[in-house]
C-alpha cells in the first residue's frame, strides 16, 4: 500500500476515503501513511516547517492538530483543505 501512496492521485483518494469514514481517528494515521510514502515524516517536518517530534505527535492516533498545522502538512504533501456540501 505504501508504494501506491507515492502517487498523488492514489494518496488523494486514500485520504478522502479516510475522511469519509464515520471514524475521525482514521484520518491522521492515513495522513502518516502518505507522509511515509512520500519521503518520511522527517522530510515532511522540514517541508512543513514543523518540529519533527511535534509532527510525530500530531500524526499519532491521539494527535489533535491545529488547523494551521494540518494546512501546513497537507500543503507540504501537495494537497489543500477543502469544504464540500454534504449531499
Amino acid at each position: 500500500m505504501i508504494e501506491s501512496l507515492k502517487d498523488a492521485g492514489e494518496a488523494e483518494e486514500y485520504l478522502n476515503a479516510a475522511l469519509e469514514e464515520d471514524d475521525p481517528e482514521l484520518f491522521l494515521p492515513a495522513l502518516r501513511n502518505v507522509a511515509e510514502a512520500q519521503g518520511g515524516v522527517a522530510q515532511l517536518a522540514e517541508k512543513a516547517k514543523l518540529n519533527r517530534e511535534s509532527l510525530y505527535k500530531i500524526l499519532s492516533q491521539r494527535g489533535i492538530p491545529e488547523l494551521k498545522n494540518l494546512d501546513a502538512i497537507l500543503h507540504a504533501l501537495g494537497f489543500r483543505l477543502a469544504v464540500t456540501a454534504n449531499r
